[in-house]
């Protein structure tokens, strides 16, 4: 009669640990963010005004929407190094589609290019079941090459026509106070919360990243989903790239090297494992927003470098992939 309690307690100790565990994974950056953001406040005068975290708010958004893209992706168990340069071109592609065509030319041109180096990507990995790392390393070198030709190596500028005001008004513009692009970014994770959440198509990326092998014999649409993801990741980069083109009011072709592994920084940080099958898109925009406030806390601190950014950043980012190991390990225990 003795033995079921002496059972059940270890049984409810492992239920808490893995309640806790799940927890700190979904909602770790949110709480590390919250507590970063109290002692920044109490540190710095000038860190919680509404001008400084608005101007943050703004800053971070095209990163926020690559990064949308690429918490998909991952969720599946695959990955998108090409972002970083579909959006450096794309913002090349509007600037020059805005001076030819106006509002119209600088959003279809840019978003046709994108869709068609998504749609690449996720036929040679959804159905000729390539590498993904490998197919969007090429798609990186194949979007910068073509940004460097279009550009003349990059010593021709396109700038946007100050007559483009609708245009200029996406990047540079406000509503409520906040900027427009921080309000598409909002809209953008909410549909993107929804689709995770309360679609099929939601389901089924994290049936495929938890196991396609599985999937495939519960007869879902693997290839077609991974297509499809690849495409989405893609477009996202292009709109970033227009935003982009609309706040700069020109083309620049030197951003976005290296934005790739910020987007994947953000979402792995946000608590998406780089194994798939597990993520939020709320724990990315937590992810996004933590690496831009570490980097305003170290400019307010002062006499420190960008490379000193890059060092606790890239710190920050081991801590996590380990912790996440620990807890994956500590759930399945």
């Amino acid at each position: 009669m003795t033995t079921a309690p002496a059972t059940a307690a270890p049984a409810e100790a492992n239920r808490r640990g893995q309640q806790v565990a799940q927890l700190v994974q979904r909602h770790g950056a949110l709480i590390v963010l919250a507590v970063l953001l109290a002692v920044g406040g109490l540190a710095f005068d000038t860190f919680l005004t509404a001008y400084n975290l608005g101007n943050l708010a703004v800053q971070a958004s095209f990163l926020a929407v690559i990064a949308l893209g690429m918490t998909m992706v991952i969720i599946t168990g695959g990955i998108d190094l090409s972002v970083g340069s579909v959006y450096a071109l794309s913002g090349v592609l509007a600037a020059y589609g805005a001076r030819e065509w106006g509002l119209l030319g600088a959003f279809a041109l840019p978003l046709a290019v994108s869709a068609a180096i998504g749609l690449a990507h996720g036929l040679l990995v959804g159905k000729a079941k390539m590498a993904a790392f490998i197919v969007t390393l090429g798609g990186l070198l194949f979007a910068r090459g073509l940004l460097q030709f279009l550009t003349a190596e990059g010593s021709q500028t396109y700038l946007v026509p100050q007559t483009e005001t609708a245009f200029l008004e996406l990047g540079q513009g406000r509503i409520l106070g906040l900027g427009i692009p921080v309000l598409i970014v909002l809209v953008l994770y909410l549909l993107g919360g929804l689709v995770l959440q309360r679609t099929r198509f939601g389901m089924r990326l994290f049936a495929i990243g938890g196991s396609e092998d599985a999937s495939s014999l519960m007869g879902l649409p693997v290839a077609r989903t991974k297509v499809s993801v690849y495409v989405i990741s893609a477009v996202l980069a292009g709109l970033a790239g227009i935003l982009s083109a609309a706040q700069l009011g020109s083309g620049v072709t030197v951003i976005g090297v290296g934005l790739e592994l910020d987007a994947i920084a953000a979402v792995v940080i946000g608590g998406t494992l780089l194994v798939g099958g597990a993520g939020s898109v709320g724990g990315t925009l937590a992810g996004v927003a933590l690496l831009f406030v570490i980097r305003d806390v170290i400019n307010q601190v002062g006499g420190f470098d960008s490379s000193m950014q890059l060092v606790v950043s890239g710190g920050f980012l081991v801590v996590v992939v380990v912790l996440q190991t620990l807890l994956s390990r500590a759930k399945r225990r």
